[in-house]
């Protein structure tokens, strides 16, 4: 039986007040790890805090809050937290646009989220992992990042951006015992997929049925034919955090539910 112990370990999981981020803070918490639980809004942090104890049956979970989209709320958490052992870059934004109409200003703001948090945050805690010696970071990508979808190339742009930051500092941490690696999730049904969804089929259809349409038309690819839940996600997320994957490194691991066309990982 393959056990996940991560007794003793303190994780960061940004952007984890909901979806993939708070059921990989509720992973990492159940395998013994503390957990700082991220989010802009204090008390949205909170109460997730609350919700993640009682659900978990543990105390493991704390608030960790600042708005990581900046370099002042990412100084400011490292200053009130400021030693990882894990370290999870979940945070990012996502939505339907058209390419052609993507302003500079949008796409700065895409890559303040979704790069420049992680690599500050990684910056911050790497040097402290390579000098205990043990460490991982998981950077949370996406299909997006390998199958650039027209209706969202900005996001895609900044996960594929982030495959890149993955292996840039894996080699960085190299010989150090920390391990870095980015996880490719596929589709994921979560809050804010839902509304994406629904930016993309008839409003009027319910979610069973807006969820099909979705796959058939706009993720044909999936070889699950639904979208994944958060929890699957979790689970690979908490097996790359552990001691069992110390042998995978620079990595773009895939939980994507077969939707990247492709026999290499």
């Amino acid at each position: 039986m393959i056990s996940i112990d991560l007794e003793g370990r303190t994780a960061l999981v940004t952007g984890s007040t909901q979806g993939i981020g708070e059921a990989v803070a509720a992973k990492l918490a159940l395998a013994g790890a503390r957990v700082g639980v991220n989010g802009r809004k204090p008390e949205t942090v909170d109460a997730t805090v609350a919700r993640l104890n009682e659900s978990t049956f543990t105390d493991r979970c704390f608030a960790a809050p600042g708005d990581l989209a900046t370099g002042d709320g990412a100084t400011a958490l490292v200053e009130a937290l400021p030693q990882v052992d894990i370290l999870v870059n979940n945070l990012g934004i996502f939505g339907a646009e058209p390419a052609l109409a993507i302003e500079d200003d949008e796409w700065r703001r895409y890559f303040e989220v979704n790069v420049l948090s992680a690599v500050r945050l990684i910056r911050a805690y790497l040097p402290g992992m390579t000098a205990q010696r043990w460490g991982r970071v998981l950077n949370i990508a996406s299909d997006s990042a390998v199958v650039i979808p027209e209706e969202m190339i900005h996001y895609g742009t900044t996960k594929t951006a982030l495959l890149a930051v993955s292996r840039g500092f894996a080699k960085a941490s190299a010989g150090t015992g920390v391990t870095v690696n980015a996880v490719i999730a596929g589709p994921t049904h979560t809050g804010g997929v839902e509304d994406f969804v629904y930016q993309l089929v008839d409003k009027d259809l319910p979610w069973d049925e807006a969820q099909r349409e979705f796959m058939r038309r706009h993720r044909p690819q999936s070889l699950l034919h639904r979208l994944i839940e958060p929890e699957e996600i979790a689970n690979l997320v908490a097996y790359l955090s552990s001691p069992l994957a110390s042998a995978t490194t620079g990595a773009a691991v895939r939980v994507d539910g077969g939707y990247v066309d492709s026999i290499i990982p």
